[in-house]
């Protein structure tokens, strides 16, 4: 093995700003002496002396070293010429740094002769990552002890190698951060980081072991905590041996057993624990890559097909590592969380900030306060982040899928998501996210904005690729190796010839590997017995089947019903898992009893199938139990699992229909249960719903809590009819009753009437609530209700008439006004953020410099209203019609304009950043002056729209020639001249306008 080092030493400057050093030379030295003795190295010293007596040479003290030296010298060690390349090149350099800051930051090792004021400013750091790029050597050591040496070795610009060091094996480590400067240490003749390194780098600490790299770094992170200087470093590849002790001491025998310890996984993921990653092989490149893209940036997407390894490598390596801190400095004083969305996203993210082993109240305590913050969105996310104290939180979202599969409402999916991206844009380097994702919803990403996910991901984005030969071999063989278990050569052959082409079967591998382990002989694992298995593609689904086939009838039929429970049927994509609460699963045919008794066979060690958990949320006075597959390969690969979902699949979506409509009226009741009872089943859906109860409750039986849904649906329809009834056995007496039901009626909204009169004002006032409540129940319109600058957040004015009323500067946050007659209202200054508007119709209204963030304006008629001033962020303006509204100056960003009617509007200066105008009607739109940076304009018809430019409105901001070349009728929109020129450099782009031609005839 050939290992050479360069190492420099540099007391003396010319330049008088520059003060002559101490320190580098003996520092230099005393490395030099470390690698040839322990290290094996071949080392070569700048500036280098001969001593008189020995004729030994040493780093000189008084010599200096020129740019041109240094140069020719690091080729001669990273770019050697001949057949013997070596595998090891090491360069240590101590002296003065130096640095740029004009324009683009630069850092150069500081050499006798430079002069900055000449910009001469010694060896580009530039340079060396070219030269380190082009190096054919394996193994690459770069060592920095000097000032700002965290700037000079900026790994994300300047010493970072890139892409073409995959593959290799490197330890970089500087003394300091970049505004730091690195120190002598007092009663030291060396330097803080080279007295480190040295101690670090002497074998006898760990006798008959190699240093390596990794080994130092966990010696200078142990040693160096709490010293002025904080050293940066980052490893990446396979460790690189450094120094060892050559006196040979014979080694004790160990009689731990081993043999007993599994070393595979099955169907679970390897997780970052003290254990598993000890049995992780195959995955180092990729782990590597990783790290770098953390180095690199506050935002990472690990994408890959479902059994490609995601959970395994994002756990048991990256999280691993970054918790070791061996690669990457001051990682391992990171704040690590993870988690996984579920139906309830903002829950989960809550749970993240609640400190485990809490007892039940101080538990429910802190997730209502972590609850309470999240409600302030963005800023709320980034208190809670800032709240852990330390340098930086590592926010991680595994399985994010969950949020298209399981979570169905797109309010809290989009919050959830806005949420995220809008915390780490203000936290920059506090923050760090990382999401991982099945591929196949990447497309999800994109159905709508989301606050830019999709570009993010595709700018910050791994994809898990299909594991090398060679990869799989180690995966294999390896953790055997580890505890001493015996496997055959042929068995590893055939079992790579079975993988082979197949992305997705790592955890198929792992299962028929854990399976081999049960059935090992003391011959190990063996060829016989995996064949006996039913090999890789056959070992799942035949042991799936013997487990269910020993479940007596009955039981079988329970796991058929948990098992399609389990699994999310795919739209689009694969079908995929579905956690859920145990309770979900209990029927009146399957009760509790026996769920839990089948539940354990399947999630018994043996078996292990399903596995449980418990969830504690706020206000439960226990955790309740969640179920779920142990693994996706399960759905995929269990014949009779598929033969069950494809005969069920219809039935399948019309129950979990009823479900979700179950669990929709459970979170109503828990939020507001007034008007809970608007989202029980009426009409059609109920008579469907009880048909399907009625005729698949053997099948298909509905959940406990389901059926009680539709009971209470049933008694709020009977209900109904009975008030309908006695109405009409009074018509026979009505001749004697009417003027007394008359006159009551009269009194009642008289009274009513009286309580909103001195209800009057700005404070909220339930009683104002429920008298307006009862007012539009009995039919009265409410236009000339004293309500402006009213506090009516929350109401339920569903269906309400408030043609003409006065709610100028009115309260009416998170109010439900779905369907209400608001036309020519006066909503002027009003916030009605969160409000359910519904079917509304506002045409007409005057809803200047209104607050609608956030609110839900569905199909709402808004045709002729004014909008001017507006704030309509995130607003859902799904197939509005807005057709001759003004939107001069309104404030739409991420708002959802999807399929809407904008058709003559006037949007004036509006701000439509990141909005989503998807096959939007813009016909006529006049945009002067409009913001439309990140706008999603595809497919909308702009034919008529005006982008000219105004001297009083200026011109369109932020639209570039590809944004306009992706609108149907593009051609006949107008533009000022210099954006015309523009487009036509713009290469032409093939759209689908049939939408459109039905208006064009």
């Amino acid at each position: 093995m050939i290992r050479d080092a360069l190492v420099v030493g540099i007391n003396t400057y010319q330049y008088s700003d520059l003060r002559n050093l101490q320190a580098p030379a003996e520092d230099a030295e005393a490395i030099a002496q470390r690698l040839e003795q322990d290290g094996e190295f071949r080392v070569w010293r700048l500036p280098e002396a001969i001593h008189r007596e020995t004729h030994q040479p040493f780093v000189g003290k008084k010599l200096e070293v020129k740019l041109s030296q240094l140069k020719q010298a690091l080729v001669k060690l990273f770019l050697p010429e001949g057949n013997s390349i070596p595998d090891t090149a090491l360069f240590y350099f101590s002296g003065h740094g130096l640095r740029t800051t004009l324009g683009i930051p630069e850092g150069f090792l500081a050499t006798s002769d430079v002069n900055p004021d000449v910009e001469f400013n010694g060896l580009s750091l530039k340079w060396l990552r070219e030269l380190l790029r082009e190096s054919p050597i394996k193994q690459q050591i770069v060592w920095l002890d000097c000032c700002h040496s965290g700037e000079l070795l900026n790994f994300g610009q300047e010493a970072d190698p890139g892409e073409q060091g995959k593959g290799r094996d490197r330890c970089f480590i500087a003394a300091s951060r970049e505004f730091e400067e690195s120190f002598e240490e007092i009663g030291s003749a060396y330097s803080v980081l080279t007295r480190v390194l040295l101690e670090g780098l002497d074998p006898s600490r760990c006798p008959q072991r190699w240093v390596t790299n990794y080994s130092l770094v966990d010696y200078l992170n142990q040693h160096l905590q709490g010293v002025t200087q904080r050293p940066t470093f980052t490893n990446f590849g396979e460790p690189i041996n450094l120094t060892r002790s050559w006196k040979f001491q014979q080694q004790q025998a160990t009689s731990e057993p081993t043999e007993a310890i599994c070393p595979y996984k099955g169907l679970e993921y390897f997780d970052c624990n003290e254990e598993d990653p000890k049995y992780f092989f195959g995955r180092k490149e990729l782990t590597d890559q990783l790290i770098d893209k953390v180095r690199q940036s506050s935002f990472l997407a690990i994408i890959g097909a479902s059994g490609s390894g995601k959970s395994s490598v994002l756990r048991a390596g990256l999280l691993h590592q970054l918790k070791l801190g061996r690669q990457l400095a001051g990682s391992n004083q990171w704040q690590i969380e993870i988690m996984v969305p579920g139906s309830q996203p903002l829950r989960s993210l809550a749970e993240v900030f609640v400190e485990p082993n809490l007892s039940q109240v101080d538990h429910a305590t802190q997730l209502g306060k972590a609850e309470e913050l999240l409600k302030e969105g963005a800023d709320g996310l980034r208190r809670l982040v800032q709240s852990a104290q330390v340098t930086r939180v590592v926010l991680v979202i595994d399985q994010f899928e969950e949020v298209f599969t399981l979570c169905q409402n797109y309010g809290e999916r989009s919050q959830f998501i806005d949420f995220l991206l809008g915390a780490l844009r203000q936290l920059e380097e506090e923050l760090c996210l990382i999401l991982a994702m099945r591929a196949d919803f990447f497309s999800k990403c994109i159905e709508q904005n989301y606050s830019g996910l999709a570009q993010l991901i595709q700018e910050n984005l791994v994809a898990i690729s299909p594991m090398e030969r060679e990869q799989l071999q180690d995966a294999i063989a390896k953790p055997a190796e580890l505890v001493n278990l015996e496997i055959e050569p042929e068995l590893v052959e055939q079992m790579l010839q079975d993988v082979a082409g197949s992305p997705g079967s790592l955890p198929l591998l792992q299962y028929t590997l854990k399976a081999l382990w049960k059935q090992r002989t003391d011959e190990g694992l063996q060829l016989a017995s995996y064949a006996q298995l039913g090999g890789v593609g056959g070992t799942l689904d035949k042991r799936a089947t013997e487990i269910f086939q020993q479940f007596s009838q009955l039981k079988q039929e329970v796991a058929r019903h948990i098992f399609l429970g389990l699994t999310q049927l795919g739209e689009g994509t694969e079908d995929t898992r579905r956690r859920v609460l145990k309770q979900d699963l209990i029927t009146a045919k399957y009760p509790e009893a026996l769920i839990d008794e089948v539940i354990a066979e399947l999630a018994d060690k043996e078996n292990r199938l399903i596995v449980t958990s418990e969830l504690t949320a706020k206000g439960m006075a226990s955790g309740e139990v969640v179920v779920d597959v142990a693994h996706e390969a399960l759905i995929r690969n269990w014949c009779l699992l598929r033969q069950w979902l494809e005969e069920s699949r219809d039935k399948l979506r019309e129950q979990r229909k009823i479900e979700a409509a179950a669990i929709e009226w459970r979170n109503k009741q828990q939020e507001n249960p007034k008007i809970a009872k608007d989202y029980l089943l009426q009409g059609r859906r109920l008579r469907e719903a009880r048909e399907f109860k009625k005729k698949e409750s053997e099948e298909f039986p509905l959940s406990k809590f389901a059926s009680e849904f539709i009971e209470k649906s049933i008694e709020h329809k009977q209900r109904n009819r009975l008030k309908l009834i006695v109405g009409w056995l009074i018509i026979p007496v009505i001749g004697t009753t009417l003027i007394g039901y008359l006159s009551y009626r009269r009194v009642a909204i008289k009274q009513h009437w009286e309580t909103v009169q001195e209800t009057q004002g700005e404070e909220y006032n339930a009683a104002r609530h429920e008298a307006l409540r009862k007012l539009k129940e009995l039919g009265v319109a409410l236009r000339n209700a004293p309500l402006q600058q009213a506090n009516l957040s929350r109401i339920n004015l569903s269906r309400a008439n408030l043609s003409g009323a006065d709610l100028s500067r009115a309260n009416l946050s998170g109010a439900d006004l779905s369907r209400a007659n608001l036309s020519g209202a006066n909503l002027s200054g009003a916030d009605l953020s969160g409000a359910d508007l519904i079917d509304a119709n506002l045409s007409g209204a005057d809803l200047i410099d209104a607050n609608l963030s956030g609110a839900d304006l569905r199909r709402a008629k808004l045709s002729g209203a004014k909008l001017s001033g507006a704030n309509l962020s995130r607003a859902n303006l799904r197939r509005a019609k807005l057709s001759g509204t003004d939107l001069s100056r309104a404030n739409l960003s991420r708002a959802i304009l999807f399929d809407a009617n904008l058709s003559r509007v006037g949007l004036l200066e509006a701000s439509l950043i990141d909005a989503n105008l998807f096959d939007a009607d813009l016909r006529g739109a006049d945009l002067r002056g409009a913001d439309l940076r990140g706008a999603d304009i595809n497919r909308a018809d702009l034919s008529g729209a005006y982008f000219g430019e105004d001297p009083n409105w200026g011109k369109v901001e932020n639209l570039t020639p590809k944004q306009v070349k992706s609108i149907c009728y593009w051609q006949e929109a107008k533009f000022d001249p210099d954006f015309e020129e523009e487009l036509k450099k713009e290469p032409y782009q093939r759209i689908d306008c049939g939408q459109w031609e039905v208006f064009r005839r």
